[in-house]
């Protein structure tokens, strides 16, 4: 009877042991079919530049215009990420380890140019510093005709770093916050200076938080398109839109592909920059550094981070509502209207995309978190490559793919919609994974014990438990698709217009009064997206 009890309950273990594994295997291969599905698109930017002839590639990618756009990208790319450290890590010194008066006001304003869409702060620059600006209204009763002027590479520069430096100031502040205090008294104790414990001890401790959001930065500037359309400098990602108006899909293909190579170099870089960074940090239980008196330096850096906030904030929005006053109440000047439908649009879009990406995130993430096997966070890097794919790159994939393979969905919304799915189903991946780690694996097992099959286990007992991730990665989801400009301008139906294309369209044609609502309207649903940032830091 022994032997026989035995073997039943091998028996019963190998059945329990086959039955726990079906349920991965089925996660398994439902994300990664996801996965390949999000991926083929972008197959096409390699398989149209294969089109083209090997004379005419050599042709294209030596040519003048080539070779200035690429030196034009790496320049534009090197200055707003080297700019960007020189903001962002200043102002998270100051907001995180010294007795800068206001900390909490300086931390929010700090991270709020996120708010700001770029194109709509290069509108507003533009509006103030422009040849027929507000600067120049201002200066022609002084007798000066002419002011230097805004556009071009130093424009694009002074644009991108002040909306996207709060990347580099989030990651340096959160990994200072972090840091273990006893080691720069340690340093102290061995009679260095404070500059020298900051270099010797903090400064290779936070390295990874800097470079972490240096490559954020990095990325969004490769991948940009309207600040350097608007600032009327040549770049990668507007030369493949103007390629692309101009039906020069052989061209774009090309550029779509250094682009895309590029892209796919800073998130290879960012992934190796992941994978180590763990080391670099200290558990949040200890002990922070002792304030740093900034004695008369306190002057300096309040002037500093005020004149921050007000290059990023106040005169965005303070030529935002200058646009506003003077439309009027008719708001109907050019012949651009602003009709109810375009914001019913841009949020119908927006919820489509967020609940596709909501479903499509949790077999993702949950394999990747409780998945056993080296390969279960495949799926999830492979959404990351839709993330770091420029919008007009995509749309242009998409745009070939309608036309050669379903033309039935050419300028369709749902194409549009899968575009925004590729974009930003990280965002939903990211912030649902971690609410997953945060489960603990024996409420399944308990849950499992009372014969609940691994479906039902999961939507009675995790599902409740992660569920605030998962509204936190919709609401990022919705408000990052509510601002996306290069896919929609390239994917939407003729005639559908949303906030974003509205606002291009009403640019374009020199009538910046009338971007004024959805341009506030856009800034001010973006601020709720900083509110699931700021909730969670820590500012003391």
């Amino acid at each position: 009877m022994g032997t026989k009890d035995r073997y039943e309950r091998l028996r019963e273990q190998a059945t329990t042991s086959e039955r726990d594994s079906s349920p991965h295997t089925l996660l398994a291969v439902v994300s990664l079919a996801i996965s390949l599905l999000l991926l083929a698109p972008l197959v096409w930017i390699f398989l149209r530049a294969g089109e083209i002839k090997f004379a005419r590639a050599v042709e294209l990618l030596t040519s003048d215009t080539t070779v200035s756009v690429t030196l034009n990208t790496l320049v534009l790319v090197t200055g707003v990420t080297v700019a960007s450290i020189l903001i962002g890590v200043p102002l998270a010194i100051l907001t995180a380890q010294t007795d800068l008066p206001f900390k909490r006001f300086w931390t929010i304003t700090s991270a709020l140019p996120l708010v700001v869409p770029s194109y709509i702060g290069a509108f507003a620059f533009v509006s103030a510093f422009g040849p027929r600006g507000v600067l120049a209204d201002l200066l022609s009763p002084l007798g000066i005709e002419q002011i230097p002027t805004i556009y071009g590479l130093h424009g694009a520069i002074l644009v991108l770093t002040l909306f996207t430096y709060p990347y580099v100031f989030l990651t340096t502040r959160a990994s200072l916050l972090s840091f273990d205090g006893t080691v720069v008294e340690a340093a102290r104790t061995l009679n260095h200076t404070r500059w020298e414990a900051f270099r010797r001890v903090t400064l290779p401790q936070i390295a990874p938080g800097i470079a972490a959001g240096a490559l954020l930065v990095a990325l969004y500037a490769l991948s940009d398109f309207g600040t350097p359309a608007i600032m009327q400098y040549d770049v990668f990602t507007r030369m493949i839109y103007n390629e692309f108006g101009a039906r020069r899909l052989d061209y774009a293909s090309v550029l779509s592909m250094l682009l895309l190579v590029m892209a796919l170099g800073i998130l290879a870089v960012e992934s190796r920059l992941s994978a180590g960074r763990d080391g670099a940090y200290v558990s949040s239980g200890s002990r922070r550094p002792g304030l740093i008196r900034l004695g008369y330096w306190k002057a300096p850096a309040l002037l500093f981070c005020g004149a921050i906030a007000s290059l990023c904030l106040v005169l965005p929005i303070g030529i935002l509502l200058q646009w506003l006053l003077r439309s009027g109440t008719g708001y109907t000047g050019g012949g651009f209207a602003f009709e109810a439908s375009y914001a019913w649009n841009s949020v119908g879009l927006a919820a489509a995309a967020a609940a596709i990406c909501v479903v499509a995130a949790l077999p993702i993430a949950y394999l990747a978190a409780r998945g056993s096997s080296g390969l279960s966070s495949l799926p999830e890097r492979a959404t990351y490559v839709g993330y770091a794919v420029p919008g007009v790159v995509l749309g242009l994939a998409l745009v070939y793919l309608g036309l050669r393979y379903v033309p039935f969905l050419y300028q369709s919304v749902i194409l549009l919609v899968f575009a925004y799915v590729i974009r930003f189903l990280p965002q939903a991946v990211g912030t649902t994974e971690s609410s997953i780690l945060q489960v603990d694996p024996q409420y399944i097992e308990a849950a499992r014990s009372l014969g609940y099959h691994p479906l039902s286990a999961f939507r009675k007992v995790v599902l409740p438990l992660v569920a605030p991730g998962i509204a936190a990665g919709a609401a990022l989801v919705f408000l990052t698709t509510m601002k996306e400009l290069p896919a929609t301008l390239m994917l939407r139906p003729t005639g559908f217009e949303t906030f974003v294309t509205y606002i291009w369209l009403v640019q374009g044609a020199g009538y910046y009064g009338q971007a004024a609502v959805p341009a506030l309207v856009l800034v001010g649903l973006s601020g709720l997206s900083m509110l699931v940032i700021l909730r969670r830091e820590d500012t003391s």
